[in-house]
């Protein structure tokens, strides 16, 4: 039977604001660098003040949001579940949702107390990200923000990481994953950053639990969930809890289990200027190719290019024209 959608995800609904920084001001301002750090308002505030470096226009983000995003942008059908307030950066996430023509439970649900989450997005020389984000209402993400006949339309659940980072959150991943199990959906689920498996490993485990058919994650994030030195021993590690798994490596490419053997994913030598979003849109690219029927190594080899092609860009997602020439250069 064919699938309303092709991936269904669950996810904060943020707004980013990125900023080319340094080094020294991140130290001045006691900024932890190339991790994403829990922030209140007050904070994010003072660091945007503080900050004097210069300013790209807002965007919308989220880390599953980017990856749904993407996977819309390249052809797919998409719906995401997230939590936005009543305010303007929630019509902004709305519309620029609707715009990739993405459906979203936004017009069922939008909380008249909080704000909307927004994303500090502080960029070094060195191309490395470093985040702050204000969940906002975000933080109050419940089960019944999962639209369960929707989701049962969906090939593939999508679940990010940076939800274990919140008991509301935490629950409302849970639910999903249970949902998913009940209607016999895929699941796939990412680590999202080196911090939630440095603070919330426990609900990473959580949320992983038996098993999944797909997980992403990266190089360090690899390492610290399972403990191992190489990358080769962490994969052999997570491997054994997921059907399909793609661990990316920077520079270095990438490494994808498909289940039987492990395929080596080639890089793309680019002059990197912003990693933020990257491993969001390979995680999009890559579901797209899965669920558009390509094997493992055809999936990896458009995302590897995807990602490749974004971070030559400010911003964590990439513009229609990008999408479209990624897509011809790997499939043609």
């Amino acid at each position: 039977m064919s699938k309303k959608y092709d991936v269904y995800g669950v996810g904060n609904a943020l707004v980013d604001t990125e900023i080319e920084t340094t080094d020294e001001q991140l130290r001045d301002l006691g900024v932890e660098k190339g991790l994403m750090t829990l922030v209140d308002e007050e904070r994010q505030e003072a660091l945007i003040d503080a900050l004097t470096g210069v300013r790209h226009r807002l965007t919308g983000g989220g880390s599953a949001a980017n990856t749904i995003n993407a996977v819309a942008q390249l052809g797919g059908q998409c719906y995401y579940s997230c939590r936005i307030a009543d305010d303007d950066n929630g019509h902004f996430f709305a519309d620029d949702m609707r715009a990739a023509g993405v459906n979203t439970n936004v017009h069922t649900d939008k909380g008249t107390d909080g704000r909307t989450g927004t994303c500090l997005v502080m960029i070094t020389p060195d191309a490395e990200r470093t985040m702050n984000t204000n969940l906002g209402i975000s933080a109050n993400l419940t089960p019944d923000q999962v639209i369960e006949d929707e989701l049962a339309a969906a090939k593939f659940l999508y679940v990010e990481g940076y939800l274990v980072s919140t008991p509301n959150s935490l629950d409302t991943a849970m639910h999903a994953r249970k949902l998913a199990s009940k209607h016999g959906v895929k699941t796939a689920f990412t680590f999202s950053d080196p911090a939630m498996v440095q603070y919330c490993k426990d609900g990473l485990d959580e949320v992983l639990g038996d098993g999944v058919d797909l997980l992403l994650c990266n190089e360090t994030e690899a390492k610290g969930f399972t403990g191992a030195e190489s990358v080769e021993e962490a994969g052999d590690i997570l491997a054994q809890r997921s059907g399909v798994l793609a661990i990316t490596c920077g520079a270095r490419g990438s490494r994808i289990w498909d289940g039987k053997a492990w395929i080596d994913i080639a890089p793309h030598a680019v002059t990197a200027i912003d990693t933020n979003g990257a491993g969001d849109l390979f995680a999009g690219a890559f579901l797209y190719g899965i669920t558009q029927g390509l094997g493992c190594e055809q999936a990896g080899k458009l995302a590897s290019l995807g990602s490749a092609t974004l971070v030559t860009h400010f911003g964590a997602r990439l513009h229609p024209a990008g999408f479209a020439e990624v897509k011809q250069a790997v499939l043609g």
